[in-house]
């Protein structure tokens, strides 16, 4: 049913419904004002009469009964349109309309009362008439037909515009409604053809002047905003899968195939002898180890490509940081790890991810940051400095060649001598990138080692608009906000 064909319909019923209503209360209105105009009447012509009708009471007690006779006809007279009856000592007089004589009477009444008789209904007043030799009892009567005809009158006239109004109504309010739901209705035809799987064109940002029809254009084009939003996100979720299973299957070909070879050479030598035994199970060991990295690297990795905003909130980063260095210490207990940072330093970040970027930093650093004694030395420092906060971390090793800074962020890239998988740093540097931040890579402090600075703002922001790490970081690094001089 259209909106406008309910409007009407609602409408329909509804006004006469309130034409009842107020009918009902201009009836009880009317009826309440004719009465008191009838009561007012009786209590003027009870005043009129009441001189007369003492005049009569005193003639009838004294016996005089061509006086009363007299008194009793100017009585009657000054009634005019109402009944009058008198009661008293020896005097009984009825004239003009009135109940019967077999009504019976109330015996006192302040006011106005009604009385039935015969199927009718009379308005009543009594006064009491003294004399000096008697008293008695003055009524007045007067018929209230002409009130009942006139509120039957009201009655039918309240009816009539009952019926009346509720087909008037119904069409004033059918046309009402479909005239103010004509901007609607283009909005309807606007969005018929919108089809977000199968075309780009949306919602334009026209106005028409309604402000519900405004507000449901604008949630439409919110909504199709976000599908658009989602099945990005899908589209990209499906290809950090895709990449991710092309990228496993690649590199882990090598070490799979190298511990096939192993698992024959055990096979087919059942008495190898137990240094050759001990080399085979040692590099077994060595590539299976290589194999869990890798796959736990991969997955990091995606996980930071599919991390939504509500993930993020404020940080400590010192806690992170002494957590981190905490655990690299029980792992390498012959490394010298130190930690020097500011109390209360917070960003706005991914948690797990601030985690992986300073533990894969401590990695890095404890695998290639050996000084010439064979002892890793790593320093890591938290420092704020306005809106921005530095994480730095130094090893005494080699170092890294100008050359090369840039390329170590890349995926899968590995020294000669390195048994680790390639994505440490690429890991470091997807979560600097995801952070708005920035990642440098320079030598240590007296020239001799590495020094990695991340430097990450403390307020919170907007997530990157691409991020493909685990799909090719090389090719992108530059759109996910890295400074020229940066990796």
């Amino acid at each position: 049913m259209r909106l406008s064909t309910r409007i009407a319909l609602a409408v329909g019923c509804t006004v006469p419904l309130l034409v009842l209503a107020s009918g009902w209360l201009l009836l009880r209105m009317v009826g309440h004002d004719l009465r008191g105009a009838e009561d007012q009447h009786l209590r003027q012509r009870a005043a009129a009469v009441a001189p007369q009708a003492r005049a009569l009471l005193r003639a009838s007690a004294a016996g005089r009964t061509r006086a009363a006779d007299t008194r009793e006809r100017q009585l009657l007279s000054a009634a005019l349109d109402v009944g009058i009856r008198i009661t008293g000592p020896g005097t009984a007089v009825v004239g003009g309309p009135q109940p019967g004589p077999g009504t019976v009477l109330p015996a006192r009444t302040a006011g106005p009362v009604t009385v039935a008789a015969g199927g009718r209904t009379w308005r009543a007043l009594s006064r009491p008439v003294r004399t000096a030799r008697a008293t008695g009892t003055l009524w007045v009567f007067a018929p209230d037909t002409a009130d009942r005809t006139q509120l039957r009158l009201v009655r039918r006239r309240v009816l009539f515009t009952a019926v009346l109004a509720a087909p008037l109504s119904e069409l004033l309010a059918w046309g009402l409604a479909t005239g103010a739901s004509t901007p609607l209705r283009r909005l309807t035809r606007r969005t018929a053809g919108l089809d977000p799987r199968t075309s780009s064109t949306r919602l334009d940002d026209a106005r028409t002047g309604v402000s519900e029809v405004d507000e449901l254009a604008a949630t439409l084009r919110t909504v199709l905003a976000r599908y658009d939003e989602q099945a990005a996100r899908t589209a990209q979720a499906l290809d950090t899968a895709r990449s991710f299973s092309s990228a496993a299957a690649h590199e882990l070909r090598t070490p799979l195939m190298s511990m096939g070879t192993n698992l024959d050479i055990l096979a087919g030598h059942p008495d190898l002898p137990a240094p050759d035994r001990a080399e085979v199970l040692t590099d077994l060991r060595r590539e299976h180890g290589r194999l869990l990295g890798l796959l736990v690297m991969l997955r990091e990795l995606g996980r930071g490509d599919l991390v939504e905003a509500e993930a993020f909130r404020d940080v400590d980063l010192t806690e992170v940081a002494g957590a981190a260095v905490a655990d690299a210490r029980r792992r390498a207990p012959d490394a010298l790890i130190t930690l020097d940072a500011e109390p209360g330093t917070t960003v706005h970040g991914w948690e797990a991810g601030l985690r992986l970027l300073v533990d894969n930093l401590l990695g890095n650093a404890l695998a290639h940051g050996r000084d010439g004694s064979g002892r890793a030395r790593v320093a890591v420092a938290v420092r704020s400095a306005g809106d921005r906060v530095a994480l730095v971390v130094e090893d005494r090793g080699p170092g890294v060649p100008a050359q090369d800074r840039e390329r170590v962020f890349a995926r899968f890239r590995r020294g000669p001598d390195s048994a680790g998988s390639g994505l440490g740093l690429t890991l470091v540097a997807q979560q600097a990138a995801l952070h708005r931040g920035s990642v440098t890579l320079a030598d240590g402090a007296d020239g001799t080692g590495a020094r990695v600075e991340v430097s990450l703002p403390s307020g919170g922001g907007a997530l990157p608009d691409r991020r493909d790490w685990l799909i090719g970081t090389a090719g992108t690094k530059r759109s996910q906000g890295f400074p020229k001089d940066g990796p």
